[in-house]
């Protein structure tokens, strides 16, 4: 045999080999016999009613439904392993039996019991047969295995410990089942502890009815606090629908805003747009109305023909006019050059101002310019007066509404076919041999002395002019407006900027080829006084062209008087 517990192998005490008829029957059919308690409390420690409930139960008890009972040995020998298997199978099959401690008189078997073995043996209450011991014919070994396993199933089957186990696995059972004991004693005595607090401290009447006022109190509270959870309950699920409407709506007014918004962002950029646009053309504005301002400040005629002095000489645009001996001397490229400037200032002046020379006409070319002079051929006596009054009209400023008659145009046409076309240089090849400076100049002075005359006939012209402006000024003043009065007084102004007391007048008189008393003509005097009547002739240029200056300022704001 093997331990249940550590299967270590076993040895059978010889006591349990002998074990005698008597010892056997003790051993299965001892009963555990229990000691009731007695209690000493005057009080019991469960109420009465529970006791009668019991009482009337135990009456009426029957058989239960499942009995204990340990099954009969089998026949014949089995093996020892087969024998421990059925030990644990009865084992498993009755786990209430109780455990049973044999003492040295009950496992020693006595004299009696040996001189006895010769009766036969008793049934025992299993209905099993047990064979006598016999001390002359001791039982045989199969004998002793079925005693012995009988013996440890009935073991096994009263206590809750597989038999058989070995001394070393005793002793730690019984040293378990010793610390169980104890505790199990300190448990019993906290349950008689707070028994016995149950007893002496029972509830007085007073006590029982101040507790069941409480627990009506109690009841009471509980009802108004399950009547305030139902109303709560009842005013959350309001809650809650409104809370699905405003999320309704505030998802609805989320959608607005998103629409508000990409309508603001479009015309903010929009807005944005026209705004850039709008600063566009305000610089634009700006920067057309300073180059308008800069442009109506700018005086081109200034610009393209400056006039002005360099010791004895006169120059325009740089160029010296006039020629002094060595080492003042001025070569003819520069002269000539000076001299074209003058005749382009001259043309351009006479056509700014609407003016026509008569019998003249300016060639501007350079430093190879010239005069054309008009010549009228012998005419007939019947042709004499009217090619007289002819060339005088030219003089008188025409009126642009004024249309020619026809004896005039006759007048004309007969002096284009009789008139003779003289052209008339502005300019010199170079210095000349000694002694012909006399005889050759005189293409020279022609021109000079033709220029001339075209400077005071435009005299004349913006002198008349002038006049006329005033009158005219004079005669509307009464009738016009403030703004023609002020563009009117702006004309005057102007107009007496060249000559002093209101009267417009070159600033040296000319007659014939003779400026301020000096000829014009290189052939006629010196060097010194050729220069000096070029000088003059600048000096007159410049008038004019202070005078064209103003007169188109003033055009300017009578039209915008006007407007």
């Amino acid at each position: 045999m093997n331990c249940q517990k550590c299967r270590a192998p076993l040895k059978l005490d010889s006591s349990l080999q002998d074990l005698n008829r008597s010892a056997l029957d003790l051993l299965t059919g001892s009963r555990a016999h229990t000691v009731e308690p007695t209690t000493t409390n005057a009080r019991n420690p469960f109420p009465q009613e529970r006791k009668e409930i019991y009482d009337k139960v135990s009456q009426d008890v029957s058989s239960p439904l499942f009995k204990r009972v340990i099954p009969p040995p089998r026949q014949g020998i089995r093996s020892q392993p087969a024998v421990a298997a059925a030990t644990k199978a009865g084992l498993k099959d009755n786990p209430a039996m109780s455990f049973v401690m044999l003492t040295d008189s009950q496992v020693v078997p006595s004299q009696s019991s040996t001189k006895e073995s010769s009766n036969p043996l008793p049934k025992s209450k299993s209905g099993t047969d047990l064979e006598p011991v016999d001390s002359d014919n001791p039982p045989s070994i199969s004998q002793q295995i079925e005693s012995s396993t009988r013996l440890f199933e009935i073991l096994s089957a009263r206590s809750d410990i597989d038999h058989p186990i070995c001394t070393e696995c005793t002793d730690l059972l019984l040293t378990s089942l010793q610390s169980r004991l104890s505790s199990a004693q300190k448990e019993r005595d906290t349950y008689i502890t707070f028994l016995k607090s149950l007893n002496t401290t029972s509830p007085t009447p007073s006590a029982l009815q101040k507790a069941q006022s409480s627990l009506a109190s109690a009841r009471a509270a509980e009802e108004k606090a399950f009547s305030t959870l139902l109303a709560l309950e009842k005013e959350k699920a309001d809650l809650d629908a409104e809370i699905a409407n405003l999320d309704t709506e505030s998802s609805a007014l989320d959608a607005e805003e998103q629409a508000f918004w990409r309508d603001r962002n479009a015309f903010a950029l929009t807005l944005s747009e026209f705004q850039s646009e709008r600063d566009a053309l305000n610089a634009a504005y700006e920067h057309d109305a300073r180059l308008l301002e800069r442009l109506q400040r700018t005086n081109v005629y200034n610009d393209c023909f400056c006039i002005s002095h360099d010791g004895h000489f006169g120059t325009i645009n740089g160029l010296r006019l006039g020629r002094l001996p060595p080492p003042q001397n001025v070569e003819w490229v520069e002269i000539n050059a000076a001299l074209g400037t003058a005749a382009l200032l001259l043309a351009t002046v006479a056509e700014r101002l609407g003016c026509e020379f008569a019998g003249y006409r300016i060639r501007p070319m350079g430093s190879t310019s010239s005069v054309e002079k008009f010549e009228v051929s012998a005419p007939s006596s019947s042709q004499s007066s009217s090619s007289t009054a002819t060339i005088i009209a030219p003089t008188a400023p025409s009126s642009p509404s004024s249309h020619p008659s026809s004896a005039t145009t006759t007048a004309q046409n007969n002096i284009n076919n009789n008139q003779k076309t003289t052209t008339l240089d502005l300019f010199s090849s170079g210095d000349l041999p000694l002694g012909a400076k006399k005889f050759l100049h005189r293409r020279l002075d022609a021109g000079m002395a033709a220029f001339l005359e075209c400077i005071r006939q435009l005299g004349e012209f913006v002198e008349q002019s002038a006049n006329n402006n005033n009158n005219n000024n004079n005669s509307t003043s009464s009738s016009s407006t403030p703004s023609s009065n002020a563009a009117a007084a702006t004309s005057n102004n102007n107009n007496n900027k060249g000559g002093g007391g209101g009267i417009v007048k070159l600033p040296y008189e000319i007659k014939k080829d003779k400026i301020h008393g000096v000829s014009i003509k290189l052939g006629a005097g010196t060097d010194e006084t050729w220069t000096r009547a070029c000088k003059y002739a600048l000096t007159c240029c410049k008038y004019l062209l202070a005078h064209a200056s103003n007169a188109g300022g003033v055009r300017a704001v009578g039209k915008g008087a006007g407007t």
